[in-house]
């Protein structure tokens, strides 16, 4: 295991930090709807990869506590994002899944930001686009640990 606190491999972390929060920020700008908050958009987003799930599974994977996940959620039913609907196995429970609404805007949304990293990346030599392209899937695996 390297040694995270000092030297080269340190300084490869905070690079790496300062790079991501930067690389974040400036994709957070390139909204498709502003009404909507970055957690909203998250919220969408998780829907959109898993299917469905109980406002208790989204506050899991959202990294928020239930009651606000459930003010979320409602808010999204609210502007015709998502819909819920009973639990099959759990009358206590509601499922809530994205609307057609929600999908157009999240591929919206995906377009205007693929675009965006698209003209960042024309700036990048062959040989830092192809360690870039090796690192994608590390990045993605640091985004779900």
């Amino acid at each position: 295991m390297p040694d995270l606190t000092h030297g080269d491999d340190a300084a490869a972390v905070n690079a790496l930090r300062s790079a991501v929060m930067r690389l974040s920020r400036r994709l957070k700008h390139q909204r498709v709807d502003e009404s909507l908050s970055p957690t909203e958009m998250s919220v969408l987003g998780t829907l959109s990869r898993c299917g469905q799930a109980t406002p208790g599974e989204l506050a899991r994977k959202e990294h928020v506590q239930p009651p606000s996940m459930t003010r979320i959620v409602a808010l999204l039913e609210a502007k015709g994002l998502v819909r819920l609907d009973p639990h099959p196995e759990d009358r206590r429970q509601k499922v809530v899944t994205r609307t057609e609404q929600a999908e157009a805007m999240l591929e919206e949304s995906r377009r205007k930001r693929n675009a965006f990293l698209a003209g960042l990346v024309d700036g990048l030599d062959e040989d830092e686009w192809a360690k870039l392209r090796a690192a994608a899937p590390v990045l993605e695996k640091l985004a779900h640990l």
